[in-house]
């Protein structure tokens, strides 16, 4: 039997809900022992790697994989003829192949596998494989993609959807109008580790792959269909993560490493390198976007038209739920009587688009809150004011027609971040080059530099919507180990980073009362937790941790209760009083009834639950009204920044934000999630970019991707609300992805004040500010 690899091993903690608990992982990965999914090895191990198409469109013609199956240390060359279910495999549209059969449709498309006892071998024979093309030009403009004309790149065309949403008086007339067109680039997750995984055939006709993902069964459920296997043959384990951020939402290696597996019969580990990363998962959409805003002389929107079009690649991935976020969400955080929004995502042969932090709601962030900028200028308001004016409440109404219960801090946000002190100018007497644009470069001497400052606010759901089934499944048993109690929690939400594992320690040790507590690895051996994404996991798993929790305190009480009554040792306030506390059930006085341990000695109990939020509904097509969302998540931010006009470099000095998170359940993370954010924020507004020409991406690395670094990021000043939400354990509301969204329009607002720009296009280049 081959033996299991060496995984993140489960950590005992101790800690509170409110309290700032330390990561388990956090000493395994400052020394460098955390084992990542790369990391992965067992005895016997082979390498997989893939052969891919050099073209963005091309027919396939023949494959020759003959020089490749016979080289030394090669096992196995497969081709589509291989895959033994279904060749195609999709998170909303089953429209992607395993491996591409008749048509490439993108750069870099998996056309071949190869399993070798050696990387670099397995590397040569797949650049061995013989693959003749018929090339076709290719599709990458989403305009062109729409028209008639168009090559449809799937048989239902190329329109992957259309929202419509309409509210209000669709023939409004307003005293002051503003229009702009925008445009956002195509922005990568980065996560510093790139995909890979490790399969291991069972000898029984299954595997079990241990996988860094954001979704462990529906993984399995399309490894299943892709693998022609029952989901009970294929059993999925969470492994060591290195970032993520929506770009392992979808498969990449995985099914490839199961093939190999299966047809070996020995494990197989595949790892992409940094460059075949960035066609191994998806990316941010690019958007192009056209508004309209229409106000009173007083500054109340009257009405906004957005038309908003998504470039959504090769395959649909995500990208179904995105353009519907872009359009739901397309007004910002603000009441408007009346909105006409028209949005698509398309099909190109660019590379596929999909999740990233915040989707739909980043890329139109950019344009509604230029818009309320531009509109304040033709209004001689303030920016802020302006913003205030118009700040959705509690129980305002969405364009989609939803009333939004609960505390909606909107103008309380922009006061607070509005309020925050300025940082200091910097002394041309005493020039430090750190706090110049430019930095140690010495391009600059402060001569043209200019300070600006500028706001934003945005919003987005928490979740899933439109009535996908949300729900996550939770394990907690509650025994006596080296004699202290002892609680275990097993789910299968995805640590990727956000610190789900902790969460869930935490909801324990409050619920159970109990200092020991032990996250099992998250697998597919229980109910499914659903994805680690839309800001989701602390409240749904949360909750589902939380429901268990509660089902195994009830029975201990009861326990207590029974076996404290035959003892003739009740306190006369019998169980309703007592409560879990310090390892022990204690009265209501605060004394000790029992502790855990004497009451539980060998037994153990053990509880699964399931954690539901309230439904969603789907948006009606030909108006756009629902109740599709079921929590919102808000941010400001304000950013100050310095810019040199005359060379076109930018430093963003601070950025300064408020969030209401509803609850912190441990603040030093949401902190972490806040600053982590902005960073990301940060990089799509000044410098992150995917730069595709023809299909073809031309900076697949971190050389020439540039990523926001220590020196890049600034001080990030914060002021974090616990308003509660009433709907949710504890009052908490998903904080990951606000900080994403209203970071960069901020920033680009700042660089507007500073230079004059009109700046319609993210990420602001330096020659945007020269030329």
């Amino acid at each position: 039997m081959i033996a299991k690899p060496r995984l993140v091993p489960a950590a005992v903690m101790s800690g509170r809900v409110g309290e700032a608990v330390t990561r388990p992982d956090a000493a395994l990965k400052t020394r460098g022992d955390f084992p990542y999914s790369s990391d992965l090895q067992v005895e016997g191990m082979l390498w997989g790697t893939t052969a891919r198409s050099p073209h963005p469109y091309a027919r396939i013609l023949s494959i020759d994989t003959a020089e490749a199956r016979s080289m030394p240390g090669v096992l196995a060359v497969l081709t589509h003829k291989d895959v033994p279910g279904r060749n195609a495999y999709g998170l909303e549209i089953a429209d992607q192949p395993v491996i591409a059969d008749d048509v490439a449709r993108y750069w870099g498309e998996a056309v071949a596998l190869v399993a070798a006892d050696h990387p670099e071998q397995a590397r040569r024979a797949a650049h061995a494989v013989n693959v003749e093309y018929e090339v076709l030009e290719p599709l990458t403009d989403p305009e062109v993609a729409l028209t008639q004309s168009a090559p449809r790149l799937h048989p239902d065309g190329n329109i992957t959807r259309q929202v419509k949403i309409r509210r209000g008086d669709q023939n409004p007339r307003a005293d002051v109008v503003v229009s702009g067109e925008y445009e956002v680039g195509m922005q990568d997750q980065a996560p510093l580790g790139p995909e890979s995984g490790l399969a291991i055939p069972d000898g029984e006709g299954g595997v079990d792959l241990y996988i860094a993902t954001q979704w462990l069964h529906v993984d399995r459920d399309q490894l299943a269909g892709c693998l022609g296997l029952p989901v009970e043959k294929i059993r999925l384990t969470m492994a060591g993560i290195g970032g993520a951020f929506g770009a392992r939402e979808d498969l990449s290696m995985q099914a490839h490493a199961c093939m190999l597996a299966m047809r070996t019969g020995r494990p197989v580990k595949m790892a992409y390198s940094r460059a075949e990363s960035f066609v191994g998962h998806v990316h941010r959409h690019p958007a192009r976007m056209r508004y309209e805003h229409g106000a009173t002389r007083d500054g109340t929107l009257v009405y906004v038209k957005a038309r908003i079009l998504l470039d959504g690649g090769a395959y649909a991935s995500s990208s179904t739920a995105v353009i519907s976020n872009a359009c739901c969400f397309a007004v910002g955080p603000y009441e408007c009587p009346s909105a006409t929004i028209d949005g698509w995502v398309v099909y190109t042969n660019n590379p596929p688009c999909g999740a990233m932090r915040g989707f739909g709601s980043v890329q139109n962030c950019y344009a509604h809150e230029a818009q309320m900028d531009k509109l304040a200028a033709a209004l001689g308001m303030d920016p802020v004011e302006l913003r205030i004016r118009n700040a959705m409440k509690t129980g305002s109404r969405l364009i989609t027609g939803q009333a939004v219960d609960g505390p909606v801090p909107v103008a309380e946000l922009l006061r607070r971040v509005a309020a925050m002190p300025l940082p200091p100018a910097v002394r041309t007497d005493e020039l430090d080059l750190t706090l110049m644009p430019g930095g140690v470069s010495n391009t600059t001497h402060g001569e043209g530099v200019r300070r600006g400052v500028g706001y934003a606010v945005g919003f987005k759901n928490v979740g899933y919507s439109e009535g996908f089934n949300d729900y996550s499944t939770a394990r907690v048993r509650l025994s006596v180990a080296g004699g202290r109690p002892r609680v275990e929690v097993h789910t299968a939400g995805a640590e990727v980073g956000q610190g789900l594992v902790t969460v869930q320690a935490q909801i324990a040790g409050t619920e159970l009362g109990v200092h020991d507590v032990v996250v099992l690895n998250a697998d597919t051996q229980v109910g499914s937790s659903g994805s680690s994404s839309a800001s989701r996991q602390t409240y749904i798993t949360g909750g589902a941790v939380k429901a268990a929790c509660e089902a195994v305190r009830e029975r201990v009480l009861a326990l207590a209760e029974s076996e404290l009554a035959e003892l003739g040792r009740g306190d006369g306030g019998g169980s309703i009083a007592w409560r879990l506390e310090n390892d022990a059930i204690v009265s209501e006085s605060g004394a000790v009834v029992i502790t855990l341990a004497t009451l539980l000695g060998e037994e153990a109990i053990e509880e699964t639950r399931e954690f539901r939020p309230r439904i969603t509904s789907r948006l009606d097509p030909e108006t756009g009204q629902a109740n599709a969302h079921m929590q919102y998540a808000f941010a400001a931010h304000r950013a100050v920044v310095d810019v040199d006009t005359e060379l076109g470099l930018v430093k963003v000095v601070e950025l300064a934000t408020a969030q209401d998170v509803g609850k912190a359940i441990n603040p030093q993370a949401v902190e972490g999630q806040l600053e982590g954010g902005a960073a990301q924020g940060l990089g799509l507004a000044v410098m992150e970019e995917v730069q595709v020409v023809g299909g073809v991406i031309r900076n697949p690395s971190f050389t020439d991707y540039l990523l926001p670094t220590t020196l890049d990021m600034p001080p990030v000043r914060m002021d974090i609300l616990e308003l509660g939400d009433p709907n949710s354990p504890y009052g908490l509301k998903g904080v990951g992805e606000p900080p994403a969204i209203s970071s960069g329009p901020a920033i680009v607002a700042a660089i507007r004040s500073a230079s004059g720009r009109a700046l319609s296009r993210v990420p602001v280049r330096p020659h945007d500010l020269t030329l």
